[in-house]
């Protein structure tokens, strides 16, 4: 089966993208694996992408003069150049909005949001906010899934050879909205709340001095959220809500502190695969998901797992 990931805007391989390809590599069963970056300078990403079995590198000739009808020509031009059955990328917004474009044009399948794809295009995805999984498996030729971050184990690179980059020119017909200026995001040490691998939470209960949960995030490497009544606080960015009216996360440790567990919440994080909370209310609802529960005062609780941490490093 030919298989084509789309990376987005992507220049440089994230840990969504690794897993991304990891999974295309094993689906593929021996087909074809073409990728597509919506970015011009493709140079340096063809040299990441030589440990991943991927045989060609399709970039656009020039960069986009708009914001969005020129990357749903660029990924059905190299849908007709791959020759792809299914067509892969990271859940993200800009890949989900192009995915849903080209699946309404070719009458092909849409699935978002995946945590597993098999060789024979079954996919599974949690639905219900966390509380079933599913397996869907598409009746069209051509299927466009995305995949949650953290639903697979990214591989390692093997050292393979560099892909062929192929330059596609593609123009745009129509209205579209015209890019004006771009601002650079403020750099952050911490990883991206959605695609972090370790998230720490703050609730109510952390009051508002969130420092104590940016220090453990910082010992863990983590990212740091919040949840709505935290936000509503104005203890917390709104960009840090996880919940139904937040951010959906799925890390491999989800560490909470003072969050009560109300069902909004657990919409958004209880498909975590490991779950720790920190609450001094014995019966709150966060100890029914969580697979560690610590039932205790979180300003003793977290300074002692911070030392505990730093001792560990030596």
């Amino acid at each position: 089966m030919n298989v084509l990931v789309d990376l987005g805007h992507t220049t440089a391989l994230r840990s969504p993208d690794r897993e991304v390809l990891t999974l295309a590599r094993t689906v593929a069963a021996g087909g074809t694996v073409s990728v597509l970056t919506h970015a011009p300078d493709a140079a340096g990403l063809a040299e990441e992408l030589g440990g991943f079995d991927v045989a060609v590198l399709l970039a656009p000739q020039d960069a986009a003069p708009d914001l969005s009808l020129t990357d749903t020509a660029l990924l059905d031009a190299a849908l007709a150049e791959s020759g792809a059955t299914l067509v892969l990328g990271p859940n993200a917004a800009e890949v989900t909005d192009c995915f849903a474009r080209l699946a309404v044009r070719h009458s092909a399948a849409i699935i978002t949001d995946a945590v597993g794809v098999d060789a024979d295009r079954t996919v599974t995805k949690s639905v219900l906010a966390g509380g079933y999984t599913t397996t869907v498996e598409p009746t069209t030729e051509l299927a466009f899934v995305t995949v949650a971050p953290n639903a697979v184990a990214a591989g390692e690179a093997q050292g393979g050879q560099a892909p062929d980059v192929k330059p596609l020119a593609v123009s745009a017909s129509g209205a579209a909205a015209t890019v004006t200026g771009t601002q650079v995001a403020p750099a952050s040490s911490r990883p991206k709340l959605t695609e972090a691998r370790v998230v720490v939470v703050g609730g109510r209960g952390v009051g508002e001095n969130f420092s104590l949960v940016e220090e453990l995030a910082d010992e863990l490497g983590a990212a740091v959220g919040a949840s709505r009544a935290a936000v509503d606080a104005g203890w917390a960015e709104h960009s840090a809500q996880v919940g139904q009216t937040g951010v959906t996360v799925s890390p491999q440790l989800y560490l909470c502190a003072g969050v009560s567990g109300a069902i909004q919440h657990r919409a958004g994080m209880q498909t975590s695969q490991t779950i720790v909370a920190v609450n001094k209310d014995e019966n709150a609802q966060i100890f029914d998901i969580a697979d560690y529960g610590v039932v205790g005062d979180l300003n003793k609780v977290l300074p002692q797992l911070i030392e505990a941490l730093r001792e560990r490093k030596g």
